[in-house]
C-alpha cells in the first residue's frame, strides 16, 4: 500500500512538472518595441501524435495559423508570413523556464523586439450570476466617462443630438469604469465602406463594419476578430441604424446582432489585435475603434452582476 502511495505521489509531482514545462496552451505576451510595451498572444496545440502547430496574435491583425511550432530543451521556434506589415517572414524564438516564456521576436519589417509571457488564464465561472438593472454608459450629452486612447493626438470624437460620432479616423474611445462580467447594448450605424470595432474589456474586437450580404467570417461584421465567426450574416445595408447585445462570461460570449443570435454561448480563445494589454484575468473598459472609418454610436448601455 505504501508503495502506491508514493507511486501516486510521484506521477502526481511528474505529471505537475510536464505541465509546467510543456509549451502546449495559450500564452498572454508582453513585446517591447522601440521603448514601447504591446499586448500580444499565442496558442500552441499537438496535431496528431507529437507535431505542434498553433496560432499567434501580434500587435494588430487577426490571430495567425503556425503551421508548424518547434520545441525541444525548453526552447520553442516557429516563423510566419506577413500579414498586414512588412514583407518578410515574422520569426519567434523564446525559452520557457520555471512557467514563464521570455524571447526574442525579428518583425516582418524587420524590427527586434524583445517579449515576455505568462500562461492565459482559463477564467471560467462555477456560479450562477443574477444580473443588476440596466444602466447607461453614455449619457447622450459630452465624453463624460470616456477618454481617448492616446493623449498625445487630438480626440476627434464627439456627441450631437445623443449620437455618439467619430467624424474621420483617428483616436481610440475607452471608458473609464472597467468591467468584468457584462450585458452590453449598443447601436451603431456607418457610411459605406466603413469599419469600426466594439473591444470587450479592451481586449476582444467585435467586429463592426459594412458587410452586409457578404457570408458571415471571423474577421467581418459580428464576429470575435480572428477567432469566431458568426452562424449567419445579419448585418443591414450602410446608413441604417443596428444594434448588437454581448453578454460576456468569463470567455463565453454570445452575441445578438439586429435581433438574431449570430455567436451562442462561444469561448473567446485570447486577445485580438489592438487589444490594450494582455493581461486577460483583469477587468477593462468598452473601447471603440475610432482608428479606421467614419461611425456612430448611441444608446450604449450596459447590465453587471450583482
Amino acid at each position: 500500500m505504501k508503495n502506491i502511495f508514493l507511486f501516486l505521489a510521484l506521477f502526481s509531482i511528474n505529471v505537475f512538472a510536464q505541465n509546467k514545462n510543456t509549451i502546449i496552451g495559450k500564452w498572454d505576451l508582453e513585446v517591447e518595441i522601440n521603448g514601447k510595451k504591446y499586448p500580444s498572444w499565442l496558442e500552441v496545440k499537438q496535431s496528431g501524435n507529437k507535431a505542434l502547430v498553433g496560432y499567434f496574435v501580434f500587435k494588430s491583425g487577426s490571430a495567425r495559423p503556425i503551421s508548424e511550432v518547434f520545441f525541444h530543451n525548453g526552447i520553442i521556434d516557429f516563423s510566419i508570413p506577413p500579414q498586414w506589415d512588412g514583407l518578410n517572414y515574422l520569426h519567434f524564438q523564446g525559452i520557457l523556464s520555471k512557467g514563464n516564456l521570455t524571447g526574442t521576436i525579428l518583425t516582418s519589417e524587420g524590427q527586434s523586439s524583445t517579449f515576455t509571457g505568462t500562461r492565459a488564464p482559463k477564467l471560467i465561472r462555477t456560479s450562477s450570476i443574477k444580473w443588476g438593472n440596466s444602466r447607461s454608459v453614455f449619457n447622450g450629452r459630452n465624453l463624460q466617462g470616456w477618454k481617448s486612447s492616446d493623449s498625445r493626438r487630438i480626440n476627434q470624437w464627439k456627441v450631437e443630438n445623443g449620437v455618439l460620432i467619430s467624424p474621420k479616423p483617428g483616436v481610440n474611445l475607452i471608458t473609464n469604469e472597467l468591467f468584468t462580467d457584462f450585458k452590453l447594448h449598443i447601436e451603431f450605424r456607418y457610411p459605406e465602406g466603413s469599419n469600426s470595432g466594439i473591444y470587450l474589456r479592451g481586449r476582444y474586437e467585435v467586429q463592426v463594419e459594412d458587410n452586409y450580404g457578404r457570408d458571415p467570417e471571423s474577421t467581418l461584421f459580428g464576429g470575435i476578430y480572428g477567432f469566431l465567426t458568426p452562424n449567419q450574416m445579419a448585418a443591414k445595408k450602410h446608413g441604417e441604424w443596428q444594434s448588437y447585445d454581448i453578454t460576456l462570461i468569463g470567455r463565453r460570449v454570445s452575441i445578438v446582432a439586429n435581433g438574431i443570435k449570430i455567436i451562442n454561448d462561444q469561448i473567446i480563445p485570447g486577445i485580438t489585435g489592438g487589444a490594450i494589454d494582455s493581461k486577460e484575468g483583469n477587468p477593462g473598459p468598452i473601447m471603440l475603434q475610432g482608428d479606421h472609418g467614419v461611425i456612430e454610436y448611441r444608446n450604449i448601455s450596459m447590465q453587471i452582476p450583482e
